[in-house]
């Protein structure tokens, strides 16, 4: 039912193709998508000069874009994207949760910028396990699953360091929109699919399915407790929501669901500027997150030991390029799970996650006649002893300030807690720890002990949004998406489709996915995403390949699709292109 509830909101919101033809470099080359995919290769992009602004949902883009016409920058318009997201968006914008930004100013700096959740004082490593020592629910459903948000001080302190304009500048498009907008497709679609979950917790039930069901399309839908945390939040700041009224709420919340999180956690939250994880693909730079984000290292993993590949020449999709990236994803993936962490708590081996001589000895083990059973691909790491629902938004300005930024709540509505008198979602991000080393989470990812629970600790995580400069040092894409463990794969695969297929910004994005994460030992594609050809070469190979079901959303994909790009391209003229997933209906707008 999502999946056609998505489908039918785009036909009435992006596929705008009035602009000028798409580039042809991807089709010129003889390049396809599959016959029945619903998603063509010819639509133009939406292009500007003044500025873009790509997120999964119109009226966060339209507030982006009404904030640079109002002469913000970059980092001004995130922000307030951000936290319109948190009213339009609640399945996955949040207050609530946490996230990554990647900023590259105009100058060629390049920030990075950790807003991760971190775990109550009180949480312990086996906080999540039975009594026979089996993992629970307490990780994704109710109280004891919330990490300390970060997002609320992720964006104070980017605009206090980077922004231009009064911060009630950027925090009043929210506040508007928190005291009613016209309920979309989009809000209609995530509620119909989560309503059940919503149901257990009284709060969240009486806001988001008011006299007991769905809102229809078209009702105007109001929040007020969240325009008054948003006001004070733009009349005071961060202190409110870390030490004042909304962080009272908050903890009166915890205390009433027997959770943990205290006034103490709230005060003690602090955002980190971390060194942003930076590799070359195929003379690109790529700049993106660092741990606590899996999604740098492991991206660079995977293009390090892909590189040694042609795939432009072996073509798009083929089951010799699947197969090489699906190889190459396992590696990564096992190494990921084993090793990554958060660096303020154990030492991690990067530098062998980017170095050359990771990538051949990977690659060395990758044979082209026949899938590598992950049972065989143990971690790969040498001798190291030493002892992370979700939305992406992509923003960029006239002068060339971009940012990128990735936001959770993990699971759609997180916890399904609502902070009574807030009107927020409370995330659910402790299931991205590992409750049960070895144990899969509710992604199916089994990650290891330097990811077991602990006190302050921040869960690892997939999130991975990217900037990419072009082999002259210039700006060239600003991507990410959410997609839980396929975060990494989408967002590499949108890098892919561009340097190494020749595809336009809007071919990139609608382009078929495939997915593999070591365990389970699967090639998971999207609905109608492989021809039938392809996918009996690829069983020929020994791989196990699996169609995703277009029903309901699953832990990996949205109605048998997979993640919700939003990207933009600097065009070799200093215009910009930019073009939003439809997979979930989102928007790009320019000027």
């Amino acid at each position: 039912m999502l999946l056609a509830l998505l489908l039918a909101a785009l036909h009435g919101c992006q596929l705008d193709t009035s602009r000028g033809p798409a580039d042809s470099a991807f089709l010129e080359a003889g390049g396809a998508f599959p016959a029945e995919w619903p998603f063509g290769a010819d639509a133009a992009p939406v292009t500007a000069t003044e500025g873009l602004v790509a997120t999964t949902d119109e009226y966060a883009s339209q507030v982006g874009l009404d904030i640079l016409a109002a002469g913000g920058n970059a980092v001004d318009a995130a922000v307030a994207t951000g936290l319109a997201l948190a009213v339009v968006n609640p399945e996955a914008g949040n207050l609530g949760g946490g996230g990554f930004m990647m900023i590259r100013l105009a100058d060629g700096t390049v920030h990075a910028q950790d807003h991760r959740e971190k775990a109550p004082l009180a949480a312990t490593r086996d906080m999540y396990l039975d009594a026979d020592g089996n993992v629970t629910d307490r990780s994704v459903l109710g109280h004891l699953a919330a990490g300390v948000p970060g997002t609320v001080q992720g964006l104070w302190d980017a605009h206090e360091r980077f922004g231009s304009l009064p911060w009630a500048s950027v925090v009043q498009p929210a506040i508007d929109l928190a005291g009613g907008f016209t309920v979309t497709m989009r809000l209609v679609s995530t509620l119909d699919a989560a309503q059940n979950g919503i149901r257990a917790f009284e709060a969240g039930a009486r806001i988001f399915l008011p006299g007991d069901s769905v809102p229809a399309i078209g009702d105007s839908f109001s929040q007020p407790d969240l325009a008054a945390v948003l006001t004070r939040l733009r009349d005071r700041g961060p202190d409110d929501f870390y030490r004042g009224e909304t962080a009272a709420l908050i903890a009166a919340e915890m205390q009433r669901g027997g959770g943990i999180m205290t006034l103490e956690d709230l005060d003690r939250y602090t955002a980190v500027w971390r060194e942003p994880a930076a590799f070359d693909y195929r003379g690109h730079t790529v700049h993106s997150m660092p741990p606590p984000s899996s999604g740098g290292v492991t991206m660079a993993a995977i293009a390090n030991i892909v590189e040694r590949w042609d795939l432009g020449a072996m073509g798009w999709n083929t089951p010799e390029t699947i197969h090489v990236m699906a190889e190459s994803f396992r590696r990564a993936y096992a190494d990921r799970n084993e090793y990554l962490a958060d660096p303020d708590f154990v030492e991690l081996p990067v530098d062998q996650f980017l170095s050359d001589d990771y990538a051949d000895r990977r690659a060395a083990t990758i044979s082209l006649e026949r899938a590598t059973p992950s049972s065989e691909v143990a971690p790969g790491i040498d001798a190291f002893l030493d002892e992370t629902h979700t939305t992406h938004y992509s923003v960029v300005d006239g002068d060339g300030n971009a940012v990128a930024v990735t936001t959770s709540v993990n699971s759609w509505y997180g916890s399904k807690v609502v902070v009574e008198g807030a009107g927020f979602y409370l995330n659910n991000t402790m299931d991205d720890f590992a409750a049960k080393p070895g144990t899969p989470n509710q992604f199916g990812l089994v990650q290891g002990e330097r990811n077991a629970v602990g006190p302050e600790k921040r869960m690892l995580s997939a999130m991975s949004p990217t900037i990419v400069e072009d082999p002259d040092g210039n700006l060239f894409l600003i991507t990410g998406t959410p997609g839980g463990a396929t975060i990494i794969t989408t967002v590499l695969q949108t890098i892919f489709n561009v340097v190494d297929h020749g595809m336009s910004v809007v071919q990139a994005v609608h382009a078929p996915r495939v997915h593999h994460q070591h365990l389970p030992d699967m090639v998971f594609h999207e609905y109608g995403g492989l021809p039938e050809a392809t996918v009996r070469a690829l069983e020929a190979l020994g791989h196990t390949v699996r169609e995703r079901d277009p029903g309901p959303p699953d832990a990996y994909f949205t109605g048998g699709m997979s993640g919700d790009v939003q990207l933009i391209m600097a065009m070799p003229d200093g215009s910009f292109a930019g073009w939003s997933d439809p997979r979930r209906g989102g928007l790009t707008l320019g000027r």
